[in-house]
This record gives structure tokens, C-alpha cells and sequence, in this order.
């Protein structure tokens, strides 16, 4: 993305990537009960087409949600906290109609293989999973963040302090002058 990371990029394994969907998890769990909430003051009822309603939009929820930020920043909030992106297979950003593909692909594999899909990813040497041979995507470890100039200078250790070669004698103010006259 813009240049800015280094050409030597690490594949994301299947442990970092499963604390990246927990974290991706927790967020799609927080909107469905935001949308339970809204749903419940709105229609003032448990129906069941009102429930049905709310499980249709976190579903459409969870398939935008990545598809929208992996094509804008390649990474959602649990890969943005695990330091992991989601790119195409030449490094450049991943188009809508891919990310698409790969958000169904994903949310398919999980419940139709019960996460076999997934776990291809774990033992692979490129640690692409189902929804990433389709899409022709990968999922990269981001190097560590290198520290500003600032802050580099505040971890450096101050320099010694040289002894100095004048003998240290106490303070003794100068003998008094005569007053200066104003004027």
C-alpha cells in the first residue's frame, strides 16, 4: 500500500489469523445485539420475523464488513490488532468482486466444511485457506512498526556525564560593589 512495506513479506499462519476472526467475531456479535436492540424499541415485539430480520442483516453484515475494509485497507479491526493484511496475489489491494468472493468463500467454508476449509490454511506452505485459492488472495504478517525519530531519541540513553577537570568549590557570591548611582 503506497510502497510502504517491505517487499519481504511473511504468510499469516492459522493461529494469528483465528485471533484476527475472534476479534472480527466479537465485533459482528456486538452489532447483531445493536440491531436486536434497535429491533426490540422499533417493533416492541420478539416476533419471529422481526428475529428473522436481525439475522439477515448481521449476515449481511458479516459478509460486508470484510469485503468493504479488506478492498479499502486489506485489513479488518481483528487484522488490523493482529497485524495481518489481506492482499491479492501480486501484493496489490484486493478488488471488490474478490473480496466478495472471498468473505462468501470464508463464511461458506466455515459452516459447510465446519472449518476444514480454514484449517487448509494451516498446513500449507503459503497458509492460503479455501476462500483464499478462490479468490486469489493471501494473507500477510506486517513487519513490526519502526519507531519514530521522536521516539528514538527518547529510548537512547543519555550521554556520560565527564567529570570536570575543575575542582569543585562551593558558591561564594562577589564582594559587594559600590551602589551604582541612577541617572
Amino acid at each position: 500500500m503506497n510502497g510502504t512495506i517491505s517487499a519481504v513479506t511473511h504468510p499469516a499462519g492459522f493461529w494469528i489469523r483465528l485471533v484476527a476472526f475472534l476479534i472480527d467475531l466479537l465485533v459482528i456479535m456486538v452489532v447483531q445485539f445493536l440491531l436486536q436492540v434497535i429491533a426490540r424499541v422499533r417493533f416492541r415485539s420478539d416476533a419471529e420475523g422481526v428475529m428473522g430480520a436481525v439475522a439477515f442483516f448481521t449476515f449481511v453484515f458479516a459478509v460486508a464488513y470484510p469485503t468493504v475494509l479488506h478492498t479499502i485497507a486489506g485489513q479488518t479491526l481483528g487484522k488490523l490488532a493482529t497485524r495481518v493484511r489481506v492482499v491479492a496475489l501480486d501484493g496489490e489491494a484486493l478488488p471488490l468482486g474478490a473480496s466478495f468472493l472471498r468473505a462468501i468463500a470464508f463464511w461458506a467454508a466455515l459452516v459447510f466444511t465446519f472449518g476444514i476449509g480454514h484449517i487448509v490454511g494451516g498446513l500449507r506452505k503459503d497458509k492460503r485457506a479455501f476462500h483464499d485459492l478462490l479468490a486469489g488472495s493471501r494473507a500477510e504478517r506486517l513487519p513490526p512498526p519502526t519507531p519514530s525519530r521522536r521516539m528514538a531519541a527518547r529510548r537512547q540513553a543519555p550521554p556520560p556525564v565527564a567529570a570536570s577537570p575543575v575542582p569543585a568549590v562551593p558558591f561564594q557570591p562577589p564582594p559587594e560593589s559600590e551602589p551604582r548611582s541612577i541617572g
